[in-house]
């Protein structure tokens, strides 16, 4: 029986203390710390006032001097005589420059200007005398002066010495005719275009070049003016061909240049926390506080042991 009661007395503390074999204070407060920078940043972030909702940015272009160096047209040459229709123009230019060249003052096609300075474009031609002026624009749609003036003649009915100067044609010829510049449109917004059919004799059928490997043919049944619309998924310079044929076969052709800009960086700024997440982002810090403040407690009471066992000499080494 005296045995047993041996068995049950307390066994004598030896002093020695264990080693932290799974507890690494280092790698702890490493992990606090990982955890609470980006915590506080993005708590300071959350609760910063953003800006003054009665605040605006605004951008935009001075407009400088207009071109001073004008366009010229170097073919055709002045008095030649065609019998087919549309024919090329070409000529010089200011790069970058958006070139429109018109036919008897009636707009008959635009193209930018190249790196190396020249240009050329299809151009449909009215019956008799066209004369020929090329215009160049710059990016903020400012005129230059005009170029030199060709005559030429299509003889596409037996010659005649005068010009059709109006805009009546009887149905002899079939003009299309359009705004003179598109530019300004972003990627994936509708491009307008308004196309109006002149002359010929109806119905008739309109097919739209897009310039990006997409067309449109548009039916028409009469000759009142409509507009087509179109999305180009890229920004860049897109030549669109127009080209309509009638009834009796005549066809009209119109090639313009389309400019859409590129697309506004977006803003890599974050947006805001609602008022529910930066509630459920408040409610993180007495959870972390807390998970410092035992940590922190551990070792702290760690070091008093020592040194109380320290200080009554029976601390032995481990």
């Amino acid at each position: 029986m005296l045995n047993r009661l041996k068995l049950l007395r307390h066994h004598n503390h030896s002093g020695r203390l264990r080693p932290h074999e799974h507890t690494s204070y280092l790698s702890l407060s490493l992990l606090l710390l990982v955890v609470g920078v980006p915590l506080t940043s993005f708590t300071a972030f959350a609760l910063s006032p953003g800006p003054e909702s009665s605040s605006i940015g605004l951008t935009g272009s001075m407009p400088g001097k207009p071109p001073t160096i004008a366009a010229t047209i170097k073919s055709p040459v002045n008095q030649q005589r065609f019998s087919t229709s549309p024919v090329t123009v070409s000529g010089t230019c200011t790069p970058k420059t958006l070139v429109e060249l018109y036919k008897n003052d009636i707009f008959a096609g635009s193209t930018v200007c190249g790196d190396s300075g020249t240009y050329a474009l299809d151009v449909d031609l009215l019956i008799g005398q066209n004369l020929l002026i090329a215009r160049v624009y710059d990016a903020l749609n400012q005129a230059g002066p005009d170029s030199n003036a060709v005559t030429v003649f299509y003889d596409a009915l037996p010659p005649q010495a005068g010009a059709l100067t109006t805009l009546d044609f009887g149905g002899a010829q079939l003009v299309l005719n359009t705004d003179a510049v598109f530019r300004g449109v972003f990627p994936e917004q509708a491009l307008n275009v308004p196309i109006d059919i002149i002359g010929g004799t109806p119905p008739f059928a309109v097919n739209i070049q897009w310039g990006d490997s997409t067309n449109k043919v548009v039916p028409r049944g009469d000759n009142i003016g409509f507009t087509s619309s179109h999305a180009f998924g890229k920004p860049g310079v897109y030549q669109i061909g127009l080209q309509a044929s009638d009834a009796m076969g005549r066809v009209g052709f119109l090639s313009v240049a389309a400019i859409v800009n590129g697309q506004p960086a977006v803003s890599s700024t974050v947006a805001a926390p609602t008022a529910a997440t930066t509630s459920r982002l408040l409610a993180l810090w007495p959870l972390y506080t807390g998970s410092v403040a035992v940590v922190g407690s551990f070792w702290m009471g760690e070091r008093r042991e020592k040194t109380i066992l320290k200080h009554r000499g029976i601390l032995l080494p481990s």
